[in-house]
């Protein structure tokens, strides 16, 4: 599975706003391929950050 799945997957799975540190811990994933994910799928606008270092699906 890509890693933009796993990452989104997660988000969606958590039901609440993640830190990269939680992200990564939860799918098992290194920090920086997680802080790299979360800038395209940022760009990608399928998450958004409702407050500064958490992220949520949109």
């Amino acid at each position: 599975m890509e890693t933009k799945h796993i990452v989104l997957e997660t988000l969606k799975t958590a039901g609440k706003p993640l830190k990269s540190g939680e992200i990564a811990e939860m799918a098992q994933l290194d920090k920086k391929l997680v802080d790299k994910t979360l800038k395209t799928l940022k760009d990608e606008e399928l998450i958004h950050s409702p407050k500064r270092c958490f992220y949520a699906p949109q």
